[in-house]
């Protein structure tokens, strides 16, 4: 996927992606828009997101 194809998924900007990929901090509701459109479970977004 995409990083187009993901933003678009998960209902957020492009810019957010990018930031969010450069490790930049994002809100609880934006993790959770793109865990879901990545397919991760609640629990593997540690993984993903292991600050928080």
């Amino acid at each position: 996927m995409t990083r187009e194809e993901l933003a678009e998924r998960a209902g957020v900007s492009l810019r957010t992606i990018w930031s969010v990929e450069r490790g930049n901090a994002c809100r609880l509701p934006t993790k959770r828009k793109i865990l879901e459109a990545l397919g991760l479970s609640r629990e593997e977004h540690r993984e993903a997101f292991p600050e928080g």
